[in-house]
């Protein structure tokens, strides 16, 4: 990239990788386990060191059932079990620790992160902005363009727009006709039964869109794919589960955000960043670290 990148951050990521992958041996005054606050505090820390963005926000998820997209459509996630208390409470650290380290923390309960960086995405491009979205999310490979790259910080693997159709078979541009056909298990989103990755990747390589598959349906049994003919007719009977899927895998543009400028790291809170530390059991190498990232900024 050659301008400054905005960088949006998928927090709920990396909250749970150290949720699971790290052993509780961090607690806050109360008792209650801080491990996963640590983990993406460490993961956040090695962010701001690195890049030193100009610009950047740290998105969360807040509901699994509270979303726009559980209005038209109640199964949307509710294969996922809530969050229990103890993780709940760690996610609320976690945004603490994003303010006091005078970053922007963006939550809702009507748009999921995904949305939230969609709409900043959308906005930076108004700026005539690139974007690095921090996140593994393949729903989010949708927002990446010429000059984007989507980086999963923690295993350090990046990915343009080249990368995205070689992993995924697909352009950015067709990843949501894609979760669209292939439907997503994860989030509960069905797609067309009989349908899976390869074969939507297929379709949409020569067609171009779902839109053109259902405009040109009668040309997919000539297309050497096995079963055409009956992949003909999933596809019929099952049009409104397409569009149902595409409309659920369609990241929002238009959640409440703040503009571009607005993401500026500010000085932060040094003296809220040693009580808040001290509150979540950390040590004084993490105190360091992120006192020097503010002061940085100075």
């Amino acid at each position: 990239m050659s301008a400054a990148p905005v960088v949006l951050m998928d927090a709920s990521l990396y909250v749970f990788r150290a949720w699971h992958a790290l052993a509780p041996d961090w607690q806050d005054e109360e008792g209650w386990s801080t491990h996963a606050v640590h983990g993406f505090t460490h993961v956040l820390l090695q962010v701001l060191e690195q890049l030193k963005p100009t610009h950047l926000a740290v998105c969360f998820d807040n509901s699994l059932s509270t979303s726009f997209r559980n209005d038209f459509y109640p199964a949307y996630k509710a294969n996922r079990e809530p969050p229990d208390t103890a993780l709940t409470r760690q996610f609320t650290h976690c945004q603490d620790v994003v303010r006091a380290l005078g970053i922007v923390s963006l939550c809702d309960k009507r748009y999921e992160a995904d949305d939230l960086i969609g709409t900043l995405a959308h906005r930076a491009r108004a700026h005539g902005k690139p974007i690095l979205v921090l996140s593994a999310d393949k729903d989010l490979t949708q927002l990446i363009r010429d000059g984007d790259e989507q980086w999963d910080f923690g295993k350090d693997r990046r990915y343009g727009p080249k990368e995205v159709e070689e992993k995924f078979g697909v352009k950015p541009t067709q990843i949501v006709d894609w979760l669209a056909l292939a439907g997503d298990p994860i989030d509960n989103i069905p797609g067309v039964s009989g349908i899976g990755p390869q074969t939507a990747a297929r379709l949409l390589r020569h067609f171009g869109s779902l839109d053109a598959i259902y405009q040109r349906i009668n040309e997919i049994e000539f297309l050497k794919i096995r079963g055409a003919g009956t992949l003909k007719a999933r596809l019929r009977e099952q049009r409104d589960n397409a569009y149902l899927s595409q409309r659920l895998s369609a990241v929002a543009m238009d959640a409440p955000t703040p503009d571009i400028p607005l993401l500026t790291p500010s000085r932060g809170d040094p003296e809220g960043i040693d009580a808040l530390f001290q509150k979540l059991g950390f040590g004084a190498l993490m105190r360091r670290r992120a006192l020097a990232c503010l002061r940085a900024r100075s």
